[in-house]
C-alpha cells in the first residue's frame, strides 16, 4: 500500500515540507502520496497578506496576522534558504530588510520552481484529525469551500504545519467596556495610517509591540505609549514614545498605569502574543505549550512523542525561521522514507529532556540563538540539506541586536553579507523611515526623484 502523508498548511513550513519531498522525488526516489490542505486561496501562510480581519469570506477565522507596511525586522541573511538564494530569485543582490511582498515573492519562487503546487488543496479547512490504534492510520476530515463538500481520507502520517501565530492571547483590563476608542489585538492590525494623529497605547514589550509601534510612529501617530509587565524594551525611542509599567485600568479615554501615572489615549493595540491552538486535534494528539525554544513532547522538536506518526513543524519560538523549517522538513521526510530510524519512546523523551534542561540555563539573547542554531545544525547534519554556516548566522544575529540597540528607527538601513553566496547586500535606496511605499515594485526600483536629487 502506498504511504499517504497529510500536510496541514501551505505556509513556510508546509512549503518547506513539499520542497523536501520534491528534492528526493527529482533524484529518482519514490515519495509518498502527498495531500496538503490549505485554508486560504493561495500559499504563503502569514506572508500571504489579507485585508480581512475576524472572519474570512467563508466564515472561517482569519489566519493571517500580517499588516501593511511590514518590513522584515531581522536580516534576510539569517533566513535565506541554503538551496535557493535571494540572488538566484531576484537576479541581483537586494537590501537586508525587505518588505513583506518581497519576502512572499521569494518563498513562492522556490516552490514554484519546484513544481509542487498540484499537491495542495486550496480553500480546504481541516476540521478533525483522529488516529486508529488498530490500523495505525489517521483520518483527516476537511471542508472544501470550493465545492462546499466535506472529505474524509486516511493517512499514515500527519504533518501539522499550520503555525502558531494566528490565535491571539487577549488579556482584559478594567474599563475596556467603556473605552471610547478602538481596542484590537495585533492579529487584527492592518493599517498604520488608521492611527495617524492619534495617541496610541500599545500593551506588550516584545517584537510585535516594537514593530507595530514603529510603524505607527513612521506613519504619523501623535504619540505612542507602550506598557510592559516585566521589563521595558529599553530602546532610545523618539521623543513622542514613552514606556510605562503595566496598564491598570481605562477610564473613558484615559489610561492609568500601576505606577500611578495616567495619559490620554485614543486607541489600544494588544501586542500580547499568540496561543498554540489546534482545534482539529483531539487532546491525545494536541501539543500544549507556551511560546518557547524547546516545546516539550516533541522529539527533535518535530515528532509527537506519544505517537511520532504525528509531526509538528515550526512550533518553536523563532530566532531562525525559514531555514529552521527546512531543517525540520528534511529530517521529517527522511524519517517517513525510512532513512532515519526513530529510537524508543523512552529514548526520545530522554533526548527532549536534555534539550529542555539546557534551555532553562539560557539567559542572554546570544545564548538563545546559539541554542537554536545548535539544534538546527543537528538536524542538518543528519540529512542531505545543504550545510550552511550557522556560526556566521549567529554572528549576524549578534550584529543585528547591536544595531537595534544603537538605533531602533534606523537599524533597517544596515546591510549584511549573504551567508550563502558571500555577496555584500547593498543599502536600500531610501532610509526606512522615509520609505512609505512598501510594494515590491517600489523596493526593487531606484529611489524616488526627491531622494535622487539629494547629493
Amino acid at each position: 500500500m502506498t504511504t499517504r502523508v497529510a500536510i496541514i498548511g501551505a505556509g513556510p513550513c508546509g512549503m518547506a515540507q513539499l520542497r523536501a519531498f520534491q528534492s528526493t522525488r527529482d533524484q529518482g526516489t519514490p515519495i509518498p502520496e502527498l495531500v496538503c490542505y490549505e485554508k486560504q486561496q493561495d500559499w504563503g501562510g502569514m506572508w500571504n497578506y489579507t485585508w480581512r480581519t475576524g472572519l474570512d469570506e467563508h466564515g472561517e477565522p482569519v489566519h493571517g496576522s500580517m499588516y501593511r507596511y511590514l518590513w522584515s525586522n531581522g536580516p534576510k541573511e539569517c533566513l535565506e534558504f541554503a538551496d535557493y538564494t535571494f540572488e538566484e530569485h531576484f537576479g541581483r543582490p537586494i537590501g537586508s530588510y525587505p518588505p513583506r511582498e518581497v519576502l512572499w515573492d521569494y518563498i513562492k519562487g522556490r516552490v514554484e520552481k519546484a513544481g509542487v503546487r498540484d499537491y495542495i488543496r486550496f480553500n480546504n479547512v481541516v476540521r478533525q484529525v483522529t488516529f486508529d490504534e488498530e490500523t495505525r492510520r489517521f483520518t483527516v476530515v476537511a471542508h472544501d469551500h470550493g465545492s462546499d463538500t466535506r472529505t474524509s481520507e486516511e493517512f499514515d502520517y500527519v504533518i501539522n504545519a499550520c503555525g502558531h501565530f494566528s490565535t491571539p492571547k487577549l488579556p482584559y483590563f478594567p474599563g475596556f467596556e467603556q473605552f471610547g476608542g478602538r481596542i484590537l489585538h495585533a492579529h487584527d492590525f492592518r493599517e498604520a495610517l488608521e492611527f495617524k494623529g492619534k495617541d496610541l497605547l500599545i500593551v506588550g514589550s516584545s517584537y510585535s509591540a516594537e514593530d507595530i509601534g514603529s510603524q505607527c510612529y513612521k506613519y504619523g501617530a501623535r504619540s505612542i505609549t507602550s506598557c510592559y509587565r516585566t521589563a521595558p524594551m529599553g530602546y532610545d525611542w523618539p521623543a513622542n514614545w514613552e514606556e510605562k509599567p503595566l496598564l491598570q485600568r481605562l477610564e473613558k479615554n484615559r489610561a492609568y498605569f500601576i505606577d500611578g501615572t495616567h495619559k490620554h489615549i485614543d486607541a489600544v493595540i494588544l501586542c500580547t502574543g499568540y496561543k498554540h491552538h489546534f482545534p482539529f486535534l483531539p487532546d491525545e494528539l494536541c501539543l500544549k505549550t507556551d511560546n518557547r525554544l524547546w516545546p516539550m513532547n516533541l522529539y527533535k522538536g518535530i515528532f509527537w512523542e506519544p505517537n511520532p506518526q504525528l509531526i509538528y513543524l515550526g512550533m518553536q519560538d523563532q530566532w531562525y525561521s525559514f531555514n529552521m523549517f527546512d531543517a525540520q522538513a528534511w529530517y521529517a521526510r527522511d524519517v517517513i522514507l525510512g532513512r532515519i530510524q526513530l529510537p524508543s519512546q523512552a529514548e526520545m523523551i530522554a533526548d527532549s529532556l536534555q534539550w529542555h534542561t539546557r534551555e532553562q540555563t539560557l539567559e542572554t539573547n546570544q545564548q538563545m540563538f546559539e541554542f537554536q542554531g545548535a539544534y538546527i545544525q543537528q538536524l542538518v547534519d543528519a540529512t542531505d540539506y545543504p550545510n550552511f554556516d550557522i556560526a556566521a548566522v549567529n554572528d549576524t544575529f549578534l550584529h543585528w541586536k547591536h544595531d537595534k540597540a544603537h538605533d531602533i528607527m534606523g537599524y533597517r538601513d544596515k546591510s549584511y553579507r549573504s551567508l550563502m553566496t558571500g555577496t555584500q547586500s547593498p543599502p536600500h535606496h531610501t532610509p526606512w523611515l522615509h520609505a512609505l511605499d512598501d510594494s515590491m515594485a517600489a523596493y526593487l526600483a531606484g529611489p524616488p526623484m526627491s531622494v535622487k536629487s539629494i547629493g
